[in-house]
């Protein structure tokens, strides 16, 4: 009776090991992997620019004075061609001793530079021209670079998403039906890859009326699906 009772414990045990195994031993042997990939093409419909306003002083308040009113006047500027104060931020604020380069001679302080440097999100790209004229009249000496972007970037990559697991699909029949079988359900899916971060287009210092060209952006997802196979 105590051994009956110790093979039917035994039993169970193995079961309950074997039902919470989610990839037994047994069903190794009946797994495919495949890599699924789609991408999305699309014209950018936003973009990102860095402005701003350098200005030198002989005291760090003649300075930082002197940049506070062309900065005002620059943010004035651009408010006005229709930017929102939501899609402008204050990206950086320095301070910094201007010395003599000569370095045969004593270190004598020339003076001090302020930088003050505006990021503006233009959600039209046909009034990037205007903006610029409006902050190089106002102002603005400096222009760190061009970022163009897509807006509607979730609702491509789950296009995309959905292509891709289609294209997993595809490939697991062929490799199924050579091996005589069927793609059964999934047993796991990972997506290793998706959107660009935005793409810079190199600094600039420049007017309005040089062109540009936003060109496209290519929107990638990759997914790995494991599939079981059946008879």
């Amino acid at each position: 009776m105590i051994i009956m009772k110790m093979r039917i414990r035994y039993c169970v045990l193995v079961a309950a090991v074997l039902a919470l195994t989610p990839l037994s031993a047994r069903a190794m042997d009946r797994l495919v992997t495949v890599t699924g990939e789609a991408t999305v093409s699309v014209a950018p419909d936003m973009v990102v620019i860095r402005i701003g306003v350098t200005s030198q002083g002989k005291t760090a308040r003649e300075a930082s004075d002197a940049n506070a009113r062309q900065m005002t006047a620059v943010m004035a500027a651009i408010k006005d061609a229709g930017i929102a104060e939501r899609d402008m931020q204050t990206s950086r604020l320095s301070l910094q001793p201007q010395y003599d380069p000569n370095r045969n001679a004593p270190t004598r302080l020339l003076g001090f530079q302020v930088s003050n440097r505006l990021t503006l999100k233009i959600r039209d790209l046909a009034k990037l021209p205007g903006i610029l004229d409006r902050a190089i009249g106002a102002g603005a000496n400096e222009m760190s670079g061009i970022e163009f972007a897509v807006s509607e970037q979730s609702k491509l990559l789950d296009q995309a998403r959905g292509e891709a697991i289609a294209d997993a699909h595809r490939k697991a029949e062929l490799y199924a039906r050579a091996a005589g079988a069927k793609v059964g359900p999934v047993m796991e899916i990972a997506e290793a890859g998706s959107a660009p971060p935005l793409r810079p287009t190199g600094a600039a210092r420049a007017a309005a009326s040089i062109p540009f060209a936003p060109g496209e952006q290519t929107l990638r997802v990759v997914v790995t699906v494991t599939y079981e196979l059946v008879p």
